[in-house]
C-alpha cells in the first residue's frame, strides 16, 4: 500500500498542530493547508462587505457564495500556503487584528462551518494534502488515510502560547493567556456542531515532554506505517 494522500491533524489551541502540520506536508511535498485560514477569510468576506458580524443569517448567505481556495506558496513572503478570497490574495489581510476580533463566533456559525466544509474537501480531492484544524478526523475528511490527533494539558499550551508571544515582543500575562486557551476549549468542544473529539481511530499523540522534532518523527512512522 502507498503513502496516504489525505492526512488530518486534529487538536485543541496551542497543542502545535500546526505546525506539525507545515512541516509534515514539508517533507512529504504535501499541500499544507490549516482550514482555520477558511474562517478567517469568510469574517473578512463579511467585514469587507460591511455586515454586522453577530448576524448569522447574513454572514452564512455570505459563505455560500464566495470561493475560497488553498494553494502552496507563490511568493517567499514567510507564507507556507497563498488563500485565495474569490481569486484575490488575502494571505496577509486575513491576519489582522479585526478579523482576529471575530473569527472565533464566526466559525461557530452553522451555515458557514457547511459551506468552509465543502470547501475544504473540495481542496482535498484535488490535493495531496495534510490539513489541520479541529474537526477534520470527524467531520471533513472521515475518510482521511491517517489521522492524529495532537494534545498537551492545559498548563504546556499555555506555556507554549506565552513563550510565542514574548518571542514576538508580545506584552501578555501566562494567566491571560492561560484564561484564552481554557475559553478557547470550552467553546471547542461544546459547540453543537462539530464539536472537538479524536476520531474514533485518530491516533492520539501527547506532546507535553516531546518536542516537535520528536512529534515530527512519530508522524513520519505513522505514515509509513499506514
Amino acid at each position: 500500500m502507498g503513502l496516504p494522500t489525505t492526512i488530518a491533524i486534529d487538536g485543541p489551541a496551542g497543542s502545535g498542530k500546526s505546525t506539525l502540520g507545515a512541516l509534515l506536508a514539508e517533507a512529504m511535498d504535501y499541500l499544507y493547508f490549516d482550514t482555520g485560514v477558511m474562517y478567517r477569510a469568510v469574517t473578512l468576506a463579511a467585514l469587507n462587505e460591511d455586515l454586522a458580524m453577530d448576524d448569522e443569517d447574513a454572514v452564512g448567505d455570505l459563505s455560500q457564495r464566495i470561493r475560497i481556495d488553498v494553494q502552496p506558496p507563490s511568493m517567499d513572503d514567510g507564507r507556507d500556503y497563498d488563500v485565495l478570497l474569490d481569486g484575490k490574495d488575502v494571505t496577509w489581510d486575513i491576519r489582522s487584528e479585526v478579523v482576529n476580533k471575530y473569527v472565533s463566533p464566526v466559525s461557530t456559525y452553522g451555515a458557514v462551518r457547511q459551506a468552509m466544509t465543502e470547501q475544504q474537501r473540495r481542496i482535498a480531492h484535488e490535493n495531496k494534502v495534510v490539513m489541520v484544524g479541529r474537526d477534520i478526523g470527524t467531520v471533513v475528511m472521515p475518510d482521511a488515510e491517517l489521522k492524529i490527533f495532537l494534545d498537551a494539558s492545559i498548563e504546556v499550551r499555555a506555556q507554549r502560547r506565552y513563550q510565542e508571544s514574548l518571542d514576538r515582543g508580545g506584552k501578555t500575562d501566562f494567566d491571560s493567556v492561560l484564561k484564552s486557551l481554557k475559553n478557547r476549549d470550552q467553546i471547542d468542544s461544546s459547540r453543537k456542531i462539530a464539536p472537538l473529539r479524536p476520531a474514533e481511530d485518530a491516533v492520539v499523540i501527547i506532546s507535553n515532554c516531546l518536542g516537535i522534532q520528536q512529534v515530527l518523527k512519530i508522524a513520519l512512522k505513522l505514515v509509513k506505517d499506514v
